[in-house]
């Protein structure tokens, strides 16, 4: 019984190295792409105020993106606390198999 609750430890400790993994891995491409579409953008935005306003736009895009970086930091974050937690399958089949142990426990008391 303890074999199975390890092996069923082992995978999901496996599977949430996995999901880890491809989350990172599918958010450091994300960043990348959107980096590449901010870093051009704002250069067209400030290309084409540059005669202008160009302090105005700078000090805006400045505000904009990091109102942006919050709420983002304040999303990750509670995506991370929403998280399964690791091991919660084999603790409770733990939990489980202690129950049935102490009932076997009391049945064999009561029958002697």
């Amino acid at each position: 019984m303890l074999q199975t609750r390890l092996e069923l430890a082992t995978v999901e400790l496996e599977e949430e190295t996995l999901r880890f993994f491809s989350y990172f891995l599918f958010a450091l491409v994300g960043m990348f792409c959107l980096c590449m579409a901010i870093l051009l953008s704002v250069l067209l935005i400030v290309v084409a105020f540059w005669d202008t306003y160009r302090i105005a736009v700078l000090v805006s895009l400045i505000v904009a993106f990091g109102l942006g970086a919050i709420l983002i930091g304040f999303g990750i974050r509670k995506s991370y606390r929403k998280r399964p937690k690791i091991l919660s399958h084999t603790l409770s089949e733990l939990g489980k198999d202690v129950e049935r142990l102490h009932a076997v426990q009391n049945s064999d008391r009561t029958t002697q």
